[in-house]
């Protein structure tokens, strides 16, 4: 079967693309935002991309045609498909359709941490010998692909709760028939589609009325919105994780990072995981992702062991060089809530010495406006903050600025940032990118102009 893909290059689309290949399609797509890791997968796919929306990407004609949920009404290719009645679908309707009602599906869920938890998860299901498929919406280092076909029983699942297409508004999620679900946490977001937290929420409910009553949900102890999800009405045995007297499963933390922490499950130590990773949000992932686990049959001691060895996931943290004594790191934080814990983990483990944070308020959600105010507080950590203006904001970036206890430096120009980061930079400094974008670039920028200031 030929199948093409509309908007191929986004994270999700991608891993659609890879699995259809697998099993064995002809795979093609089209997209006008190109940028890695996502494209080089795809060439090294060997799968057939075509810039932008000419209509020729459609001959021969396919057999189907995926339309991503970025596509919409009056694009070129969109439209095409409906006047010529092209068989279409959207992504989350042909996972299920073509993999997913076979499999034991873990699904992660929520507003921060689905691609690392969904990461650790897999790979502790790979080093224990589950061997899983997965689809997850970044590339995890420890298998250099965001997607993956097994004759294994078990599918892995990032579960965004953004729509499946312009025909379909409901969350990509409640297609996936999950056995085990994780609910990481609830915040408000994705401005653009929901219009306020209830609204979210109740696409939440509609993902755990699809979770069989011998499946399992899990939840933290302590979220207030992820509480009244579950007093909307829940069917599965649910296990909460946490510090609350109630919570089955819990992490302590051992030294100040969280580069090591315990795991208890009933209150009983199981051990010790030892890892790279920084950070009290990636503590809170990993004991989801040994709970998860663990319901998919693995021993408790045995995920602890596998994180051991898990490397985390392209655009976490993700260091991208160090240059004369500065180290440039790139993360995907675009939320206030994750530039902050971000920004913790990275405090807590290089103590006194100086962060510079580089901010692109890039998402729907931060372009509209939603999350503004709260933005002056989630960079407190960094010593200097320089932030990318967006071109057609509805708010202002120097009320902002304003009520900022930390120094912040305006820009309408990434070269501005590089030229102003390059100035300022010192050895032992540690250059915090965040974006949920390609940002034009501007890591190996930094890089070549760090090193051109220090010849």
């Amino acid at each position: 079967m030929h199948v093409h893909i509309l908007g191929i290059c986004g994270t999700f689309m991608g891993g659609i693309a890879a699995i259809a290949k697998s099993l064995g399609h002809k795979v093609t797509g089209s997209d006008k935002n190109v940028y890695p890791p996502m494209s080089t997968q795809l060439e090294q796919l060997g799968i057939e991309l075509t810039q932008g929306d000419d209509e020729s990407q459609f001959e021969p004609s396919p057999d189907i045609v995926i339309i991503g949920n970025a596509m919409s009404r009056g694009n070129p290719g969109v439209e095409f498909v409906l006047n010529r009645n092209l068989p279409y679908t959207s992504g989350p309707q042909w996972l299920l359709d073509n993999l997913l009602k076979d499999k034991w599906v873990l699904a992660v869920a929520g507003t921060h941490g689905k691609t690392s938890t969904s990461s650790m998860l897999a790979w502790i299901a790979e080093d224990c010998g589950l061997q899983p498929g997965f689809l997850i919406g970044g590339v995890p280092e420890n298998f250099g692909i965001s997607a993956r076909l097994s004759d294994s029983p078990f599918f892995i699942i990032e579960a965004d709760e953004y729509d499946s297409a312009f025909f379909d508004k409901r969350s990509k999620f409640v297609h996936y028939r999950p056995r085990t679900v994780v609910l990481n946490n609830l915040e408000f977001d994705h401005a653009d589609i929901f219009e306020n937290l209830a609204a979210i929420q109740k696409q939440f409910h509609h993902l755990i009325r699809t979770v069989p009553a011998n499946g399992l949900v899990l939840a933290p102890s302590n979220n207030t919105n992820l509480k009244q999800v579950l007093d909307m009405g829940c069917w599965s045995e649910t296990a909460l994780a946490g510090t609350a007297q109630n919570a089955l499963w819990s992490a302590v933390k051992v030294n100040n990072d969280y580069s090591e922490f315990e795991i208890y499950h009933k209150q009983r130590l199981y051990g010790k995981v030892t890892w790279d990773l920084i950070g009290e949000h990636n503590m809170d992932n990993a004991l989801m992702a040994i709970a998860a686990a663990h319901h998919a049959g693995v021993k408790i001691q045995d995920a602890i062991n596998a994180l051991a060895t898990f490397k985390n996931v392209k655009r976490r943290m993700e260091i991208k060089g160090t240059v004369n004594g500065i180290t440039i790191y790139d993360d995907f934080a675009h939320h206030p809530t994750a530039i902050a814990t971000t920004l913790d983990g990275l405090r807590n483990r290089v103590g006194e010495q100086r962060i510079i944070a580089i901010i692109e308020p890039r998402s729907h959600t931060m372009r509209m406006g939603i999350h503004k105010d709260e933005l002056a507080k989630a960079w407190i950590k960094a010593d200097l903050v320089h932030v990318m203006q967006p071109a057609g904001l509805s708010w202002s970036l120097n009320e902002v600025v304003s009520n900022s206890q930390t120094p912040v430096i305006i820009h309408n120009k990434v070269d501005n940032i590089v030229k102003a980061v390059a100035q300022e930079a010192k050895p032992n400094d540690h250059v915090l990118v965040m974006s949920n974008g390609g940002f034009d670039g501007i890591h190996n920028k930094l890089i070549s102009a760090l090193g051109e200031m220090n010849e």
